[in-house]
């Protein structure tokens, strides 16, 4: 038992080394998001993130959205407490039966244009979480969803990555 803690004490954490930022690349895609979020809206994007009954690994990477690295405040993109002032619903997790009425008036007060971003393989299609007695269903079975991204968590750039390109399908349509 005392060579199995000494061993464990002596060696060094397996860990994957942190990809290499790109800070031009990702300036350049919060710009052309801000871009189409003016255009379409006249002002910021203004997202209401709600857990529906994830594992938190979701929620962790939508905080990075505002970290220092990321800071998509810089680029007009605002998270709001309200689902009241929101144009953008983020769902994380699988539905759960209690969370199940609480997304669905969330987004009923949304005002128009409103749209759901359902973010993770849970919210998708109820990941690890499917079969589950407390689960309702994926986000799709209880609201009408816009766009999936898919990943477990997907990665901040991910999420940018698909709110451009919501933006950018929406845009086209409205503008063609």
């Amino acid at each position: 038992m005392n060579g199995l803690l000494a061993k464990a004490l002596m060696t060094r954490p397996v860990t994957i080394d942190a990809p290499a930022p790109d800070a031009d690349a990702l300036a350049e895609l919060a710009n052309a998001l801000a871009k189409h979020s003016r255009r379409l809206l006249g002002r910021s994007l203004t997202i209401r993130e709600v857990d529906a009954g994830s594992c938190n690994g979701c929620e962790l990477e939508i905080h990075a959205l505002g970290n220092a690295f990321y800071d998509v405040e810089r680029f007009g993109i605002k998270f709001t407490a309200s689902p009241k002032h929101a144009d953008v619903l983020l769902v994380t997790g699988p539905v759960t039966h209690n969370m199940k009425f609480a997304l669905q008036r969330a987004y009923d007060v949304m005002p128009d244009p409103k749209w759901v971003v359902a973010v993770g393989d849970c919210a998708a299609n109820c990941g690890v979480f499917a079969g589950s007695y407390a689960c309702a269903g994926a986000v799709a079975d209880v609201i009408p969803v816009d766009l999936h991204i898919k990943g477990c968590p997907p990665q901040p750039i991910d999420m940018l990555k698909g709110l451009l390109a919501l933006l950018e399908t929406v845009s086209k349509r409205k503008f063609a």
